[in-house]
């Protein structure tokens, strides 16, 4: 019997998508002009490749990751820099971040039947507490617990410890709960990894290229689905995504 749904934050109840891909192109320019090589789509390449790199690894701090693309073309980044680079690469995601159309009025709707909570990565900062999930104060009096990953000690997903921290303080079991979210690593192996029911939101309003693989977990296109898959405090029978 499922008593809690579990949701990832960013690209799952709000779409940043256009504030990263602005704060990208105006992250790279700086670098570029900074670094004052000649080719930009060689130091595009690499850009992009470091960036792949270090999301793999669950390494979210713009600073580290910029650290190591000027260290790859021999260069010391000033730190004041790159500070002042990250303020305003968050800055502007925060002043882009909005909750998707559907998302409040399904989570207050579930609330009525189940127990919510949000697991989510941190944004990498040196100081806890600027997640973006800030922003929405309102949020809080929906979800019995906020867990920000990669922050006060707690390693950032796929690592289990967030979700066991999260099923202990709520008292839950793994089959108990369902997990929504965006990304196929952190989220769908994450959560089922612990043996959580993941659900898989690749949201219509997203361009995305959506990784191509097998799985059993739910796939859905729009938070309203969930209510057709959940409706009350049983989980329904769904078709499998393969």
């Amino acid at each position: 019997m499922i008593k809690a749904i579990l949701f990832d934050f960013g690209q799952t109840l709000v779409d940043s998508s256009g504030g990263f891909r602005q704060a990208e192109k105006e992250a790279q320019n700086k670098i570029f002009k900074d670094l004052g090589v000649e080719s930009w789509a060689e130091f595009l390449a690499d850009y992009r490749r470091f960036r792949r790199d270090f999301h793999a690894r669950a390494i979210f701090s713009r600073v580290t990751f910029w650290q190591e693309v000027y260290v790859h073309y021999g260069r010391k980044p000033a730190p004041e820099f790159l500070l002042a680079m990250e303020h305003d690469y968050w800055e502007g995601v925060k002043a882009a971040t909005r909750f998707f159309p559907e998302a409040k009025a399904v989570l207050k709707q579930l609330a009525s039947a189940y127990r919510l909570g949000m697991i989510t990565n941190g944004q990498g900062q040196q100081s806890s507490g600027k997640h973006r999930v800030n922003l929405f104060p309102g949020l809080e009096g929906l979800f019995e617990l906020i867990i920000v990953a990669g922050e006060g000690g707690i390693p950032p997903k796929p690592d289990p410890q967030p979700f066991l921290l999260c099923l202990e303080k709520m008292g839950l079991a793994p089959g108990e709960t369902v997990y929504v979210g965006d990304e196929w690593v952190f989220d769908v192996c994450g959560s089922s990894e612990v043996g959580i029911q993941p659900v898989w939101l690749q949201h219509h309003s997203v361009s995305r290229k959506w990784p191509v693989v097998k799985t059993s977990a739910p796939i859905i296109t729009s938070l309203e689905q969930l209510l057709d898959l959940y409706p009350s405090g049983t989980m329904s029978t769904v078709k499998s995504s393969q």
